[in-house]
């Protein structure tokens, strides 16, 4: 399992699988061939078909400036490894080719050319379940277990991680206006904060959750700066739960590190034996592994053990088990932005179930990821990120349906 340095990442969105991962593999095809005239690269898959309303050619034009790529779209064709496939060529002063690479965005904006490689762990269990043991045995936490299997200078990189996440939720609150896209969507994060001070107490949690989660969504949507956590599609939920429990607790930075080192660990565990690629398994990899994220994280900071924490985290995801990922027009906006708002108040209230339990529960955090990746291969690729079935195809008809109710003569 890799560190989780690769699982938080500081970039800008609208989605890390589709935005951040194709910029980061032009970039590094650009510097193989900096002395090619133009590039070429195909998408493939979700890529193709979601990739202008997540502005992966944006990211692509971005990445080669200010030479010239060719872009072409190939929704219907797959390469074997995952949806998220690419193609890159350089094409030189003489009209040679440079070879064809193909590399894959497997989510959370990390790319290979193959599935991740057992060369690159940096922690010895395979399972929560094995980590919660040893911690339990020896009286220690999951925080300090990943400080152990990391390098002494994480807590530096999770203050870095912690401060973007404070700078998304600071910017999206002042920010308000339609969102690009043409869905008309109106940020709300601002209306919520301000209404959350005249709520009464149990709104006014679900409105301040709510006000931090769609500040750092609405921000990704617009293509703003934020942190995989474990994707640009569910980055709002950690953040939203890590701010409110700061303030509502007083807590010190420190414990919010430590929470963010325990969110980490859990969000790995789902990465590296199932994934966080909502092409691949739909938005239960993405909305439901960064509520599990978040609750484990909340139980923590609300003075849990080991076992309650396992359990919270297995209890977030297990309520996102099956959940579809069919973005609205291919854009990051419908339905994901509100699902950030209600997963945070449902990773709270996970943790707060937990927090009356002993922890012990019938099916562990790792089987509940071993259903999770079952159940995402097995959904049909119209609810993995196609925009080809769901509330995508929905929005299709009914737009369709009233351009024919306007222009009943064509």
């Amino acid at each position: 399992m890799q560190s989780i340095r690769e699982l938080y990442r500081i970039g800008h969105g609208p989605s890390s699988s589709h935005t951040m991962g194709p910029r980061n593999a032009a970039e590094l095809f650009l510097k193989r061939h900096p002395t090619a005239i133009r590039y070429s690269v195909t998408l493939y898959g979700s890529l193709a078909a979601t990739g202008k309303g997540h502005l992966t050619d944006q990211a692509l034009h971005a990445a080669f400036a200010p030479k010239d790529v060719e872009i072409i779209w190939k929704p219907q064709e797959l390469l074997p490894i995952h949806p998220n496939g690419m193609a890159f060529r350089a094409i030189f002063a003489d009209h040679s080719l440079s070879p064809e690479w193909q590399i894959y965005s497997l989510g959370g904006g990390a790319i290979g050319e193959t599935p991740f490689s057992p060369a690159a762990d940096h922690y010895p269990h395979q399972t929560l379940t094995a980590v919660m043991e040893l911690a339990l045995a020896e009286g220690t936490t999951y925080w300090e277990y990943v400080l152990q299997q990391e390098d002494p200078h994480l807590f530096e990189f999770l203050t870095q991680i912690w401060q973007a996440m404070q700078a998304s939720i600071a910017e999206g609150l002042q920010q308000t206006g339609e969102l690009h896209g043409g869905l008309g969507v109106q940020r709300k994060a601002k209306a919520f904060y301000e209404k959350a001070s005249s709520a009464k107490i149990h709104s006014k949690r679900q409105a301040l959750l709510s006000a931090y989660a769609l500040a750092v969504s609405e921000q990704n949507a617009s293509g703003g700066r934020v942190v995989t956590a474990p994707t640009c599609g569910a980055c709002g939920i950690v953040p939203a739960v890590l701010r409110y429990l700061k303030e509502e607790h007083n807590l010190p930075d420190e414990q919010i590190l430590q929470a963010l080192a325990t969110a980490g660990l859990i969000g790995n565990f789902i990465k590296h034996n199932a994934s966080i690629s909502g092409a691949q398994v739909g938005c239960q990899g993405e909305v439901g592994a960064a509520c599990a994220m978040a609750a484990g994280a909340a139980v923590q900071l609300l003075g849990g053990n080991p076992r309650q924490i396992e359990y919270a985290a297995a209890m977030a995801l297990e309520h996102y088990l099956g959940l579809t990922c069919d973005p609205v027009k291919g854009l990051v906006q419908i339905p994901c932005i509100e699902r950030n708002a209600f997963a945070a108040n449902r990773a709270v209230g996970c943790a707060e179930y937990a927090l009356f339990t002993d922890g012990t529960h019938l099916i562990p955090f790792d089987e509940v990821v071993a259903v999770m990746w079952e159940t995402g291969t097995n959904l049909p690729s119209l609810y993995r990120e196609t925009s080809l079935g769901g509330l995508a195809a929905a929005y299709q008809r009914r737009s369709q349906t009233l351009q024919i109710e306007e222009n009943p003569c064509d």
